[in-house]
């Protein structure tokens, strides 16, 4: 799976000399401390949920579950870079059984954090399109035990496809099923956007009777998207590239900046706690009283 999570190690040779742009190296401690920065951030948030009752309702078990896709793009990263360590201090053989299966479950972890991050993206987006236009059966519509089931089918679901990838990887079918699952489900999470903004639109006399912490709740999931949008899509596009022009000088031009694109997915996943608790009184709230160890009522 190493050519689909680093493809700039299988650019062709010609296309790399015929390129005028030189490979864009970032520290790898820089990746290690913003990977550490951004599993800290997100388990904060988890166990905010889980021990402030009031945050105990099926739109942050929708953010629990893009926290951990968040989390999991950050120990992608920290543990790959833990392999390296042992592999440079002669503790792994290179190329060997263990390094190779170590490589598969971490490559499972990144295609997990994408499909993860995907698809509770569109379960918030659906949540929030019911508060807005189906406010008076909302809590009849999404239960809790609703809510653990949709999550359930989607993380069985994420967690098949990426051990079915890894498996795979090396079929040109493979590496098009995972690059094409962004744009289609990106389009999915778009038409229901601009679907709820034209509804919010034409209804504007009632949208406004109902409580602006729901349409407050849009906006903020609607930031969280453009987020998630700017920080994956270079590398998605970078895959693309790899695949139909590997030996196009200009694509291993942009290729070249392949640390760069996954320095921003790493940021996705420090960005996104700020955004909720700058969005959100109730987190904000909860991360007060963890930081100052008051007891939870």
């Amino acid at each position: 799976m190493r050519h689909v999570i680093n493809p700039y190690e299988n650019i062709n040779d010609t296309a790399r000399n015929n390129s005028d742009c030189p490979r864009v190296l970032l520290p790898e401690e820089l990746f290690f401390t913003i990977s550490i920065i951004g599993v800290v951030e997100n388990l904060i948030i988890l166990l905010a949920v889980m021990r402030n009752k009031n945050l105990q309702a099926p739109v942050y078990f929708f953010i629990c579950s893009l926290a951990i896709s968040d989390m999991l793009g950050s120990l992608y990263k920290i543990l790959e870079n833990i392999l390296i360590i042992f592999r440079n201090m002669g503790y792994l053989k290179p190329r060997g059984s263990f390094e190779t299966i170590a490589d598969d479950i971490i490559d499972s972890m990144f295609i997990l954090s994408l499909l993860g991050s995907i698809f509770s993206l569109s379960v918030i987006a659906a949540d929030r399109y019911i508060t807005i236009f189906h406010a008076l059966q909302y809590h009849s519509i999404v239960t809790m035990h609703r809510t653990v089931i949709i999550l359930s089918v989607i993380w069985t679901f994420c967690i098949g496809s990426g051990i079915t990838m890894v498996i795979f990887s090396h079929h040109i079918p493979t590496v098009l099923t995972f690059t094409s699952l962004f744009p289609l489900m990106l389009v999915f999470i778009l038409c229901l956007y601009i679907h709820m903004f034209l509804l919010a639109r034409s209804h504007a006399r009632k949208i406004s009777t109902l409580s602006r912490a729901n349409m407050k709740g849009a906006i903020t999931l609607t930031i969280l998207l453009g987020v998630f949008i700017f920080c994956w899509a270079p590398f998605v596009l970078h895959v693309l590239l790899m695949t139909f022009c590997p030996s196009n000088p200009y694509c291993a031009c942009y290729m070249s900046l392949f640390q760069v694109n996954g320095m921003l997915i790493m940021c996705n996943a420090v960005i996104d706690p700020f955004i909720y608790a700058f969005r959100s009184p109730e987190l904000r709230n909860a991360f007060t009283k963890m930081i100052f160890c008051s007891k939870y009522r």
